[in-house]
């Protein structure tokens, strides 16, 4: 099972005690910040796409969506997500549930620079039902990324 996999990988570091699993779903930004009791924008979402050789992980912060033009300038392709069996197949869990944490070998992981608001972010960890609350240094350490990048835009603020 998926969790097994997310829980294994944080018990090497010792952290297995800070993930979080919920008696109700977490699959979407909507409601894993009612499970959270935090806002959606916190919510660390992992999106999937297709590249050359595979796929590659950006997360982003709940409230951001891909700006296509700025990842197809960061990529130098299309921004074309998986389909939920590629994302089983390839990173290793399951839609709702993706997250960087015990994925399958090769996958490159990027983060957002929408996610540089918040102290802490909550990124899921394996299940439609689980998460865990990690502050930017650790995202970044425990999601082995590459870099950060700027591929999202933020809603409107409403005036």
């Amino acid at each position: 099972m998926s969790i097994e996999k997310g829980r294994a990988y944080f018990r090497q570091f010792g952290m297995e005690d800070r993930v979080r699993e919920f008696t109700v779903s977490s699959a979407t930004v909507e409601l894993a910040a009612l499970a959270l009791g935090v806002e959606g924008a916190r919510i660390a979402k992992t999106l999937s796409f297709k590249s050359g050789d595979g796929c590659i992980l950006i997360l982003a912060a709940g409230d951001a969506r891909i700006d296509n033009h700025k990842f197809k300038e960061k990529f130098h392709m299309k921004a074309k997500m998986l389909t939920p069996d590629e994302v089983l197949s390839l990173v290793g869990h399951p839609v709702g549930g993706v997250c960087p944490f015990g994925i399958n070998e090769g996958i490159d992981v990027y983060l957002d620079d929408s996610l540089k608001r918040f102290e802490t972010v909550f990124p899921a960890v394996g299940s439609p039902s689980s998460a865990i609350e990690l502050n930017l240094d650790e995202l970044f350490k425990y999601s082995n990324a590459v870099e950060w990048i700027d591929v999202c835009k933020l809603p409107e603020a409403a005036e």
